[in-house]
């Protein structure tokens, strides 16, 4: 479907559901802390979207993250249907060259970092049944989150009440899926909690593709008294043997989207992940100061097997096929808060220091023995990798005048890599170095308020993004050694913005925005199973969002969000004509698109009704095309994908049934859902499931 055919059909999506009509129960309002001052989200200036996680109301399994993103703007979240690998998610264009995991986007699950000292951060632990909100900050502030913040997700857990409420959920679709969730909330005492069980299993859409996952988050909340809380978070994932379908090549795809590449199964290339984390905050609260103290440790471990053929391991630098890393991961954040006046005006401020280190035992082995292929051989690999984080912040926020509001802020981040090479042979030498990166990174905001129902505002920052481990593992001019040698990305943002209330329940944003970066990360080389990258000069990433969000009246609701994008290299490269490749030898002129990242997209949820009765809802999500590599060889062509779903709900005496059925890709399209950027093999395409169907049961005791 074209680009003016698929905007044309969301702007008109508004067409009645026949379905009757059910007041919508006002909420209180949940303060949003995605700046870690008090300020309302309308008076704040940046572009912050606050979410409310209700998969379940819309007859989701409540699976993944993507689920709870429809309708903001800025933000690319898409299902792989490849849950080796995790969900791929951007904002604004930024880690959309995540090949696996994410990066370039800070994560925080009740304020506690889901994303690495590195930058390499993961969604497979979060669990959304036991969720009640997300907020996601887009622009120049989420550089107050230090290293790869080109954005902020982060995803809160719903407190306990004093009404205890006991949940089961059950949902079942296509590709033998099902979901089983378990949950209890409620208060008793000074102790407040948040428990659920989840477990998920499918057999894929595609071949070899099968998945089990099993989660447990517990969120225990003490009033100690005085204005001083602490708040305990566990949980944990279970990840066992998660098939790997591969990517797919254009005609691949074409010719049968179901379908996994040969290799996938001669090397039954599969994942297992296993993690559990515990973090603690505690907060005192007096009537001019706060201190906040968050900590939190865990541990993880990931083994994989990939499709490496055994030849590409001959080389004597070859790490082989089979990855095992182990390891644990913890920090602190600390956090002083006072509120005051300045020249006889409001004035709040903020300083804090946090500090994150990760310690992982990475080892690699062939991954045939003799003439079987897909099991673990001998060791290629070994060695000690470490990064820390250290990071000082400040930010103030002044009411300056009755109209006028000023945001300043401020962060120094230093972050240090170490590798120990315990894998040194003759022909094999000692890999061990050492780097340190360093950037104190600036943003200020401006916000005016002509009446009560209108904000404009301006804001700028600048952003660091290191290199992961990931990408300092190998040099580029195939010696032996961490890539020492690359410069971490370097952004500056600004962006202009307009909210508009027309009353209470209905809110309406635009936002106008540009990145300039220099030392953009692109791939050097990708042979023999092995990638390099290169600092490849500047990149621009520039465009428009809009948001709608709220009550259009008759029991109606809308969630919109469209974005336009415009992101390109503006500094001419050499890249690989031919994949796999070891030096690259074609040219990319100045101007050519970023891969990754289409040109627009958007999505919208219209919805009508409430838990009681009738509710139902139209889901629309339209994405352009999208380039594959950075020479942009070969697109993922846009499409357009709709969804419907209906609910029924009644009252059983003091217990409350949810029924819902759900129809996703409702016109059966062909679409690709996501791609895999600059794959080494040309496998860039990620089929998404054709038309599915997804029954649920929910039960509130």
């Amino acid at each position: 479907m074209g680009k003016r055919r698929t905007w044309t059909a969301i702007a008109v999506a508004g067409w009645p559901l026949a379905l009757a009509a059910q007041t919508v129960t006002d909420l209180p309002p949940v303060p949003v802390q995605a700046v870690r001052l008090d300020i309302p989200p309308f008076d704040l200036p940046a572009a912050l979207s606050r979410v409310p996680v209700a998969t379940s109301a819309s007859g989701k399994p409540g699976v993944n993250l993507s689920e709870a993103l429809v309708g903001v703007p800025g933000v690319l979240a898409r299902d792989r249907q490849n849950y080796a690998q995790g969900e791929q998610l951007s904002i604004r264009g930024f880690g959309a060259r995540a090949s696996f995991g994410v990066r370039g986007v800070r994560l925080y699950v009740d304020g506690i970092p889901a994303t690495m000292p590195d930058g390499q951060g993961q969604l497979s632990h979060i669990a959304l049944a036991a969720a009640d909100r997300v907020e996601v900050l887009r622009g120049p502030f989420s550089a107050l989150y230090g290293n790869s913040s080109g954005g902020v997700v982060q995803v809160w857990t719903a407190a306990g009440g004093p009404v205890p409420v006991r949940t089961l959920e059950a949902f079942a679709g296509a590709d033998a899926s099902w979901h089983l969730d378990a949950g209890a909330r409620g208060m008793t005492g000074p102790l407040d909690y948040n428990v659920a069980l989840g477990h998920f299993r499918t057999d894929g859409y595609r071949a070899h593709s099968r998945a089990q996952r099993t989660s447990g988050n517990a969120r225990l909340g003490f009033d100690l008294g005085n204005g001083r809380t602490l708040t305990v978070v566990l949980n944990t994932l279970a990840q066992p043997w998660t098939q790997d379908p591969l990517g797919l090549t254009r005609a691949q795809w074409r010719a049968d989207p179901h379908q996994s590449v040969d290799a996938a199964t001669a090397f039954d290339t599969r994942k297992r992940v296993q993690q559990q984390q515990l973090g603690a905050t505690w907060r005192a609260e007096g009537e001019h100061d706060g201190v906040r103290l968050m900590g939190y440790a865990g541990q993880r471990a990931v083994d994989q097997v990939l499709s490496i053929p055994p030849v590409a391991q001959q080389s004597p630098l070859s790490a082989g096929g089979v990855i095992d890393l182990a390891g644990g991961y913890g920090g602190a954040d600390a956090r002083w808060t006072h509120r005051g006046q300045a020249l006889g005006r409001p004035l709040e401020a903020v300083l804090g220091t946090s500090w994150d280190a990760q310690v992982q035992h990475r080892r690699g082995y062939e991954n045939f023995v003799g003439d079987t292929l897909g099991v673990t051989g001998a060791l290629r690999r070994d060695e000690r990798d470490r990064v820390q984080a250290f990071d000082q912040y400040a930010q103030l926020y002044w009411h300056l005048a009755e109209r006028w509001s000023l945001l300043l802020g401020a962060r120094h981040s230093e972050v240090a890599f170490r590798a120990r090479d315990r894998y040194v042979t003759t022909a094999n030498p000692d890999d061990s170095g050492r780097v340190r990166y360093r950037a104190t990174t600036p943003v200020a905001g401006l916000d005016y308020r002509p009446d009560a129902h209108l904000r404009l505002y301006a804001s700028y920052g600048e952003g660091f993004e290191t290199p992961t481990f990931n990408e300092l593992g190998y040099r580029n001019d195939g010696g032996a050694g961490l890539a020492l040698d690359l410069a971490p990305v370097r952004s500056r943002n600004g962006e202009l913005g307009l909210k508009w209330r027309p009353h209470d329940e209905l809110g309406i944003e635009l936002a106008l925005f540009r990145a300039d970066s220099r030392d953009e990360l692109a791939v050097a080389s990708s042979h023999d199973g092995r990638s390099t990258y290169r600092n490849v000069g500047r990149s621009r990433r520039q465009g428009a969002e809009l948001s709608v969000d709220g009550e259009l009246g008759a029991g109606w609701r809308l969630r919109l969000g469209l974005t336009w994008l415009d992101a390109r290299f503006c500094t001419g490269f050499l890249a690989c004509a031919d994949t796999p490749c070891l030096v690259p030898d074609l040219t990319v002129p100045a101007g050519t698109r970023i891969p990754g990242v289409p040109r627009r997209y958007g999505s919208l949820r219209l919805e009508r009704g409430s838990e009681l009765g009738w509710r139902g809802g139209l889901e629309l999500e339209g994405v352009g095309a999208v380039p594959v590599d950075d020479r942009n060889s070969a697109t993922a062509p846009g499409y357009l994908r709709t969804g419907l779903d209906l609910g029924y709900g009644l009252a059983l005496g003091d217990t409350r049934l949810h029924v819902s059925a759900r129809v996703d890709n409702l016109f059966d399209r062909h679409i690709v859902g996501s791609v895999i950027v600059n794959d080494g093999n040309g496998r860039y395409y990620e089929p998404a499931p054709g038309r599915s169907v997804t029954v649920g049961m929910r039960l509130d005791l």
